[in-house]
């Protein structure tokens, strides 16, 4: 069996709660709005990458400290 690298929760306004979801190298959260889809994707091989989808669009992708900086406002996206 694999290193357990990751684990991921999901949680919902209606009390619905799942954690401890193991991964090795990589997750993603999938919200359903309708008839899109938003996708969170994290990798945790040897630096941790998030990239954000609509869809199969990828929208935005990156390393975690990226992210941070571009939520910090020190960091812009073009």
């Amino acid at each position: 069996m694999s290193e357990i690298r990751m684990t991921a929760e999901v949680r919902t306004d209606w009390d619905c709660e799942t954690t401890g979801l193991p991964a090795e190298r990589w997750g993603e959260a999938v919200f359903k709005i309708g008839d899109q889809e938003l996708i969170l994707e994290v990798s945790a091989e040897d630096s941790v990458i998030v990239a954000f989808m609509i869809g199969e669009e990828p929208i935005w992708k990156g390393t975690l400290e990226g992210l941070k900086m571009i939520l910090k406002g020190e960091l812009k996206v073009t």
